[in-house]
């Protein structure tokens, strides 16, 4: 027996699913200057967007956005500076 909850999104698709767990974990605008070097934050927007590239059937796209949730995770890549600053 399924639960009301999991009974509720069987109505909607994989997709949608997945741009709803996106729209979910992006990073807003609001956000961004105190999450950019948040390693957790950012690994799992990128690993959201390459699931929907992977439904959407663009799996070299789903591919870089794989490598940037690991380069996040791995420590191998960081935050650039933010472009409006330092100047």
């Amino acid at each position: 027996m399924r639960s009301p909850a999991t009974r509720d999104l069987a109505q909607f698709s994989d997709l949608e699913l997945a741009q709803a767990l996106l729209q979910r974990l992006a990073i807003a605008p609001n956000d961004w200057h105190r999450l950019k070097a948040n390693r957790k934050a950012r690994a799992l927007e990128q690993a959201a967007i390459a699931l929907v590239y992977l439904l959407k059937d663009q799996p070299e796209e789903a591919l870089a956005r794989l490598q940037q949730a690991s380069g996040w995770l791995d420590r191998s890549i960081s935050a650039p500076p933010c472009p409006t600053h330092g100047r």
